[in-house]
């Protein structure tokens, strides 16, 4: 295709402005035509997802077993909580007096124990099988998960509606599936925040290169807009394409301040920051990873980060506890120290940070809260079911386990099924991860029984379980 040139305009100047993308900026391009659908009343306007990587065990945090054979109740001991009749691990104290704020849903149960099918099926509520294999990796026709589900439904303006921090999980040499848009296509992704907690934190993908002014900014941007009116703007190139028509949001993220201002961690006091959690285990070096004894210590920074994102209005955030190659609660060797010294101290103090302060500032009730693994650990220790154990060690369990849930309505202090004495397979009302996406999106008005449409124009339904509607105050 041939296109006239002003003096001022050259092709060599328009493929810069479309390499604004563009100049660094890596968001999904969030703009969407559809509209939200039938919000029920009370619903949610955010919801956190909290995604424990590698799979805690239940029995060594929630759903402890303290009369049960020492091979099944391990190393821990319980201590008591703000509700009455409820204990958790000695190891999370702080968390203990939060739990009137939480419910627990103690029977959940499926039959995938891969990590990466796991993680699939539990942030996106799809079984992980296609043809009948199973899905280890990102494909463009995966399922959608709950972020760009509510990006597509629930679009902003001048704020990114789907953010996951600080990495992007991966296993096995490839990428987590269920982290990206899937089917729904790439401007519903996530905008990958990275890791706050680093010297000198940059907002990915909203900051200018240090060679291009504001003034240059707005002159690629004036250009992208001339290229819109030129013959009849079907310029052959990849940048161009990229950009579709959702560029502009891409220049609205970089021009609002809004959107800077949630990401600004420096505007927390201090105080604020170390409640949360500063700093490096002694000795160690952000190159150590959990399971060596790392710690988690970016944790405490995403969740406060994760605080501010919600209070400025975006819809939902993944937060995975470990870092992009952690895989932290994977707990087959040394489970035990690891938990004490690397996770749960961490844990306990980032997680019990962010409750006090969505319950202070008033975001509870409007944030929907989910705490999830992709499964639970085996009820004895040294039990063998698809990789390995050292004598104190948990392998892969996905028969029984638990998922908490807060906010939004929820019952705090409530328990949801129950588990067997081995805390080896639901007692009572077993929960699938079908049941969980139904709850999240019923938290967040969204009506479980909709469907959402494919590239190719075919209905799916949004959902294939039931939300779990006696958890929610009447």
């Amino acid at each position: 295709m041939q296109m006239r040139h002003t003096k001022l305009t050259t092709r060599r100047d328009l493929v810069q402005a479309g390499s604004l993308g563009l100049l660094g900026i890596t968001l999904p391009k969030l703009l969407a035509t559809a509209a939200a659908q039938g919000l029920r009343p009370g619903a949610a306007r955010s919801c956190i997802v909290f995604f424990l990587d590698g799979g805690p065990a239940q029995q060594d945090m929630w759903d402890m077993k303290p009369t049960a054979p020492a091979e099944v109740r391990g190393a821990f001991s319980p201590i008591s909580t703000r509700v009455p009749g409820l204990q958790v691990c000695e190891h999370i104290p702080l968390v203990a007096q939060q739990m009137h704020h939480l419910a627990l849903v103690r029977s959940v149960t499926h039959d995938v124990m891969v990590h990466s099918a796991a993680t699939y099926y539990m942030l996106t509520g799809r079984h992980p099988t296609n043809n009948g294999s199973l899905i280890i990796k990102e494909q463009p026709g995966n399922f959608p998960p709950y972020g760009s589900v509510v990006a597509q439904r629930r679009p902003l303006a001048d704020l990114p509606e789907f953010v996951h921090l600080p990495d992007i999980m991966w296993d096995a040499g490839h990428d987590l599936p269920g982290q990206r848009a899937g089917f729904l296509g790439s401007n519903y992704d996530p905008l990958v925040a990275g890791d706050p907690s680093v010297p000198a934190y940059r907002i990915p993908g909203l900051e200018l290169p240090s060679d291009v002014s504001r003034s240059r900014f707005s002159r690629r941007h004036d250009l992208l807009s001339l290229l819109d009116r030129t013959a009849d703007g079907r310029l052959q190139l990849d940048d161009f394409a990229a950009l579709d028509g959702h560029k502009e949001k891409a220049f609205a993220l970089l021009a609002t301040q809004r959107t800077r201002k949630a990401f600004d961690l420096v505007q927390e006091p201090r105080k604020t920051r170390e409640r949360y959690g500063l700093g490096l285990p002694a000795g160690q070096t952000r190159k150590t990873g959990a399971r060596n004894f790392g710690g988690l210590p970016h944790l405490g920074q995403s969740l406060l980060l994760t605080r501010r994102l919600i209070e400025a209005g975006v819809r939902l955030v993944t937060v995975s506890s470990g870092r992009r190659r952690d895989s932290a609660w994977d707990g087959h060797l040394r489970h035990y120290p690891i938990l004490k010294k690397s996770l749960l101290p961490y844990f306990d103090r980032a997680f019990s940070a962010l409750l006090q302060d969505l319950s202070e500032r008033g975001l509870f009730d409007e944030t929907l809260l989910v705490v999830m693994g992709e499964f639970g650990r085996t009820p004895k220790l040294g039990q063998i079911t698809v990789g390995t154990a050292d004598a104190g060690g948990r392998d892969h369990w996905s028969h029984c386990y638990t998922v908490m849930l807060g906010g939004a309505g929820i019952q705090g202090g409530a328990l949801y099924g129950s588990s067997d004495a081995h805390a080896a397979y639901p007692a009572s009302d077993p929960v699938s991860p079908e049941d969980i996406a139904a709850t999240i999106y019923y938290a967040l008005g969204l009506d479980p029984k909709s469907n959402i449409v494919d590239p190719l124009g075919r209905p799916h339904a949004l959902t294939l379980g039931k939300p779990l509607t006696r958890l929610f105050s009447s």
